[in-house]
């Protein structure tokens, strides 16, 4: 018997040795009660509270330079800012038009103390803008399956031009 040959044959005793001492220790039954609480631990995980009140903000909002990602009315929004691409605030850059379907967020302005809702819309049609900043806030954003409350799909969808340029935000209304 050459040495590899005595070296595998320990490995083989040694290991099945281990198996059998784990065997001997640790039943099926405790295996499965085990991995079916961990199963159930990682089930219940997503449904536990968390804090939703307005007081423990993450987004930090200024309300003076509205070219900027932290200005207050962007706290839901995903993308270029139309404003540095040659639109307003509010209003498309001409050549591209505005989404038919939006996106909407519950933004605190911190100079009058109020909640308003923000409709961000994508400007469709023309190529994406690099001279704007790309923000990406994500204050109160829904899983997925929440259409109207999830910023990162392709909101130009509906339009005959897919294509996405950058996004406005309307303010809708005061939040109650």
């Amino acid at each position: 018997m050459n040495l590899f040959d005595k070296i595998t044959d320990w490995m083989d005793r040694a290991t099945e040795a281990g198996v059998r001492s784990v065997a001997h220790k640790a039943g099926r039954r405790s295996f499965l009660a085990r991995a079916g609480l961990g199963l159930v631990g990682a089930a219940v995980l997503p449904v536990l509270p968390f804090d939703r009140a307005t007081g423990g903000r993450a987004y930090a909002a200024q309300t003076t330079d509205e070219y900027a990602c932290d200005y207050w009315r962007y706290c839901a929004l995903d993308g270029n800012l139309c404003n540095s691409c040659g639109g307003t605030l509010t209003q498309c850059p001409p050549g591209s038009e505005v989404s038919k379907v939006s996106w909407v967020g519950t933004c605190h302005n911190p100079s009058d103390g109020k909640d308003y809702l923000v409709s961000y819309n994508d400007c469709c049609g023309r190529a994406e803008c690099d001279s704007s900043p790309f923000c990406n806030a994500n204050e109160g954003e829904r899983p997925g399956y929440r259409m109207g409350l999830h910023n990162d799909i392709n909101w130009c969808m509906a339009n005959a031009s897919q294509g996405y340029h950058c996004t406005v935000a309307a303010l809708v209304g005061i939040a109650e």
